[in-house]
C-alpha cells in the first residue's frame, strides 16, 4: 500500500516553535500566537527536548495569570515532561495509529536526539487526504 511509504519527514513542519523551561508563560503565549503551532517542544541549553508545552497547558495556567494579573509561572512549571517523539522515518500510517484518542495532537520529530521538525494531526490528515485523492483518481 502506498500509504506505508509515506513518512513523517514528508509532511512534518521543519520550522519549530520552541520554548525554554525558564521562559515566562506570557512570552510563551506570544510565541504560540505568532506561529501556526498549538504549542511546541521545550529545549534545554544543549537543544535536547526535555518537555512539551501544549495550548491546553497554556490555557489552564494563563486563565489564572490573567485573572490575577501576575505572570509568576514559567514554562518549566507546566510543561509535560513525558515527551512522545517520533522519527522522521516513521510511516504516516503508524503515526495515525499512535494518534488515537487521548494522545498528543502534535509530536516533535527527533533524528538522533536532534529536533528536526513537528508533525501534527492536521499534517497526518493532509497526507491521508492526498492519498485518498490518488485512490479515487485510479477508480475512474
Amino acid at each position: 500500500n502506498a500509504m506505508h511509504s509515506i513518512k513523517v519527514k514528508d509532511y512534518m513542519t521543519p520550522q519549530v516553535v520552541t520554548f525554554t523551561p525558564d521562559m515566562p508563560l506570557s512570552l510563551a503565549l506570544d510565541r504560540v500566537m505568532r506561529s501556526h503551532h498549538m504549542g511546541g517542544p521545550v529545549i534545554d541549553d544543549n537543544e535536547q527536548v526535555i518537555g512539551f508545552l501544549s495550548e491546553q497547558d497554556l490555557l489552564e495556567k494563563l486563565v489564572k495569570v490573567s485573572y490575577f494579573c501576575q505572570d509568576t509561572h514559567i514554562v518549566g512549571d507546566c510543561m509535560y515532561q513525558e515527551v512522545l517523539s517520533v522519527s522522521p522515518e516513521l510511516s504516516i500510517i503508524e503515526l495515525a495509529d499512535m494518534m488515537q484518542v487521548g494522545k498528543p495532537k502534535a509530536y516533535p520529530v527527533l533524528d538522533n536526539k536532534k529536533l528536526v521538525g513537528m508533525i501534527t494531526r492536521t499534517d497526518v490528515l493532509r497526507a491521508i487526504g492526498k492519498n485518498l485523492d490518488e485512490c479515487f483518481k485510479h477508480q475512474v
